[in-house]
């Protein structure tokens, strides 16, 4: 039987809470978001936000890369990320954009430079600004939320589409990566590894696997793994194993069974151990945990 992926945030539902701006159903803007620590499990996102945060401090994890955003500063989340908040601060507060895939599709598809610029955003999904670039993103906001007033406007969303390039290719100039400082041959390892597990971790949890594929021996690779990242690369593959897991015990209608087979696992009763083992809770007592 087909099991069904992880259902994404239901971010139209969760626009109904805001007084929002909305240009041709592709763009939405919220400028008096409030933001709590409601989200209490992994989900995943099927579009682009941008959060302008104005001030406030916020720590979560995108794709299991850690980050605390203190504003100001430019948050980015793109599809297919999980995101798992970890906590938001009561002044925690800014600009939302939302961009629907369709939309961010068709930035997309013109050049391989706007690609590149988007997996600037997709590896750096926190982008601290000083308040020049502040002034600018807040500037851009108001632009668009003029656009979203003129209905009749002939070449509405082409104007905003090309108002979207420019702000992204500004941020993501601004990003602090171009020291160009070139990664050491163990980070290179690590980054291979990593783009693996993401890649693979459905199917593949033992490390001889990912060693193979980078035609290493599993000592060395472990070794450099952990001098590199300070945790064991078998931590690593759980935690990507175990991500996917939550999201899908809380986004989802799945049974553990369903789970335990879109996971490649033997036997819903070897999921169960493992989920234990890394989490020290069954599944069942994840799934039902407020």
């Amino acid at each position: 039987m087909k099991v069904e992926n992880i259902l994404p945030f239901n971010w139209r539902a969760e626009l109904e809470n805001y007084e929002r701006y909305s240009i041709d159903d592709e763009v939405f803007l919220i400028d008096k978001p409030v933001i709590t620590s409601a989200f209490q499990y992994p989900f995943r996102m099927d579009v682009t936000v941008g959060f302008i945060c104005v001030k406030g401090t916020s720590e979560c994890s995108i794709n299991l890369k850690p980050y605390t955003a203190t504003g100001p500063c430019l948050i980015t989340i793109m599809p297919g990320q999980i995101v798992e908040y970890k906590s938001i601060s009561d002044d925690f507060t800014g600009l939302i954009i939302v961009l629907p895939s369709k939309f961010t599709d068709s930035l997309m598809s013109n050049t391989s430079e706007h690609l590149s610029m988007f997996l600037v955003f997709r590896e750096n999904s926190v982008i601290p600004l000083g308040e020049e670039m502040l002034e600018r993103m807040i500037s851009f906001f108001e632009l668009l939320k003029q656009m979203s007033r003129e209905k009749d406007h002939r070449y509405r969303l082409e104007v905003v589409r090309y108002l979207t390039l420019a702000f992204l290719y500004g941020a993501s100039d601004f990003h602090p990566l171009s020291d160009n400082r070139k990664m050491t041959h163990q980070e290179m390892l690590v980054e291979n590894f990593m783009s693996l597990v993401r890649t693979h971790h459905k199917e593949q949890r033992g490390l001889k696997f990912y060693a193979k594929k980078m035609t290493v021996s599993p000592k060395h690779l472990s070794k450099v793994i952990k001098k590199t990242s300070g945790k064991s690369a078998n931590d690593w593959i759980d935690d990507h194993v175990m991500l996917e897991a939550k999201a899908l015990l809380k986004s989802t209608n799945m049974t553990i069974q369903q789970i335990s087979d879109e996971l490649n696992f033997p036997s819903q009763s070897f999921f169960g151990k493992y989920f234990k083992r890394v989490t020290g809770m069954s599944p069942s007592e994840y799934k039902g945990k407020g």
